[in-house]
């Protein structure tokens, strides 16, 4: 198994990576998302996210519900990302790590899930950032014979690409995810979004 990651600026296009990938045959249980909710974008009634997982201890009673894994959003919180809707192996696995890590640890959640997962530490950083910054992160482990098309799959529903945003992000003078950060406001997420949002070409 290998996993294989996108990092998407619109919940939409994450979502449909998650459904493209269900569609070609990666299971549920393989796949991960992860997506800023500042400003509570993914309410319940939009999205039929679970309430009560602030802390994210009550992730996984809502994680893995029956058809698909989008039914199955729960709400937790990362440091110095503050709120995301989450379902998944990669979400309960930062949970677990941010539940026993000590004081000041925490930020090894979400970035020791990915690392522990095989996704290098450079890249760790640069979608815990993503995430920050108001994006949606979809991670799967499929097989190796499936990997071109899961890859394919995902820079198809529009995944950002990781080299060119970590120049940017490096113009803008940021090395690395800091979990000690204020979490973006709903304002800074849509700024961020403007920032890169594609203008359709005529």
């Amino acid at each position: 198994m290998k996993t294989v990651t996108g990092l998407f600026d619109d919940y939409t296009d994450a979502s449909s990576a998650v459904s493209a990938l269900e569609a070609a045959g990666v299971p549920s249980k393989d796949i991960s998302i992860v997506s800023n909710s500042a400003g509570d974008r993914h309410s319940t009634s939009q999205s039929g996210a679970a309430t009560g997982a602030e802390s994210g201890a009550g992730l996984g009673a809502v994680v893995g519900g029956t058809g698909g894994l989008l039914t199955g959003l729960g709400i937790m919180a990362i440091p110095g990302v503050g709120p995301v809707v989450a379902a998944g192996w990669l979400a309960a696995t930062a949970v677990g790590a941010v539940a026993g890590a000590v004081a000041g640890g925490a930020a090894g959640g979400l970035i020791g899930a990915l690392t522990g997962s095989g996704v290098s530490e450079e890249d760790a950083n640069l979608y815990a950032e993503g995430v920050r910054r108001g994006g949606s992160l979809v991670t799967a482990k499929v097989d190796g014979a499936l990997v071109p098309e899961a890859e394919a799959l995902l820079k198809r529903s529009n995944w950002v690409d990781p080299v060119e945003r970590r120049v940017a992000y490096n113009e803008q003078g940021w090395t690395k995810f800091d979990d000690t950060l204020d979490p973006y406001a709903p304002d800074q997420v849509e700024q961020e979004r403007d920032r890169y949002r594609r203008v359709p070409t005529v």
